[in-house]
């Protein structure tokens, strides 16, 4: 069975003075404290074989990592200690316990941000605070914000989110079209209603001809293809929405998308150590496929906390991220991803996600980028707080668990 660390400091001196247990447990905690405020407790770090290997071969670690006073590593993520600056230690210890037993299935990062501080961090299994993990669908939410960068420095306008998304690329034959493309917007391929349905023969078949879906060609294959687009058929459908959506964002910025997401907006905010593979047309990946560090996860919370400001300056628009994190559309509860019974009204704004979260008698708006495997930016504005979770293989119940047990530790 796991513990956390201050389980394994040194017990002869209390032993011999007959100290009950709670008092114990209560001093180990302090020193425990102290000892991360003063960084003498090192987060687990890949070593570079293991940053080398595939995500899946990162060996388990022995022991989790459980910090209640992060450590300043200068990254532009102000910390500080649960407990001092805000939450229930007692609490949260006792879920990261839990977690570290594998109560709630394979975590491999949690971590909390209270008030603009990172004040709670622990790693698990795979985890480790510099090795990116991967995001899975939670790339879609990074890719919104990427067009609200693109908005921010005039290349696009909130207004252009209504119009046709064929619009800005001039590369496209609109006579072999089928018929409703005019339809989709880019306000329609954010929220994942463009009506566009392909069927899975013809995508295996774009996969065999990559060529054929090289650069624009790859919207023209799709909006030749697709069935008729119809205002019925526009209803809310994971599916091409983010591709789409980059194929607009390398249009409009100048060079090029991949450039554009590391120079305005990965680069402001510190981010080096990422993946961001290419998909067969070419251009950056734009629903999946990427890998960032659990730390880097908080940043583009922080970003989005905060309207868009980062260190002071607006790189999205208040605007676009106000519209982002709205329930634009009601998806259902019928399959809510990590959710639960006090959790509800799920919907979904720019590849945000969005749900009521219950706590006893309140009840708290969420809004969270999500990945495939356990990938989480919790957002709970009226609390001023972020969980970040980073997993895999897990059929998880984070949403639930986050009205269950991490908001009674920020409501005091």
């Amino acid at each position: 069975m796991k513990r956390e660390r201050i389980l394994k400091l040194p017990t002869f001196a209390i032993t011999r003075t007959y100290i009950t247990l709670p008092i114990v447990v209560t001093l180990l905690i302090g020193i425990y404290s102290c000892l991360a405020q003063q960084g003498d407790l090192l987060a687990p770090e890949a070593t570079v074989a293991e940053a080398a290997l595939p995500f899946r071969d990162i060996p388990v670690l022995k022991e989790a990592f459980i910090n209640v006073a992060p450590t300043d590593r200068k990254d532009g993520i102000p910390v500080g200690e649960l407990g001092i600056d805000g939450g229930n230690k007692g609490m949260v210890l006792k879920l990261s316990q839990e977690i570290a037993d594998k109560k709630y299935g394979n975590f491999d990062s949690f971590l909390i941000v209270y008030k603009g501080k990172l004040l709670f961090e622990s790693y698990y299994l795979r985890g480790r605070i510099d090795l990116p993990h991967p995001q899975a669908s939670a790339t879609k939410a990074y890719t919104s914000l990427l067009l609200g960068r693109a908005i921010q420095l005039g290349y696009l306008t909130m207004a252009d989110l209504d119009k046709p998304l064929v619009s800005f690329l001039k590369d496209l034959d609109p006579t072999k079209f089928v018929k409703g493309t005019e339809l989709v917007t880019l306000h329609k391929a954010l929220t994942m209603s463009t009506g566009i349905r392909i069927p899975n023969e013809q995508w295996e078949e774009f996969e065999k001809n990559p060529e054929r879906i090289k650069g624009q060609k790859q919207v023209q294959a799709i909006l030749e293809h697709s069935a008729p687009i119809t205002p019925a058929s526009q209803h809310f459908l994971y599916g091409t929405g983010p591709g789409l959506v980059m194929q607009v964002l390398n249009a409009v910025v100048p060079g090029s998308a991949k450039d554009f997401i590391k120079n305005e907006l990965l680069d402001k905010m510190g981010i080096t150590n990422y993946i961001w593979l290419t998909q067969p047309s070419g251009l950056p990946e734009a629903g999946w496929r990427t890998s960032i560090t659990s730390r880097d996860m908080v940043k583009w919370g922080i970003l989005t906390m905060n309207r868009g400001k980062w260190n002071g300056e607006q790189l999205v628009p208040e605007a676009y991220i106000a519209k982002a994190i709205s329930p634009i559309l009601y998806t259902g509860d019928d399959d809510v991803f990590g959710g639960g019974k006090d959790v509800s009204n799920q919907g979904y704004g720019y590849f945000w996600w969005n749900a009521d979260l219950k706590s006893g008698s309140q009840s708290f708006y969420s809004s969270s980028a999500q990945g495939g495997g356990g990938q989480y930016i919790i957002l709970v504005e009226e609390l001023d707080l972020m969980i970040v979770v980073t997993a895999h293989d897990r059929y998880n119940s984070t949403l639930q668990l986050t009205a269950e047990r991490i908001l009674p530790a920020f409501m005091e």
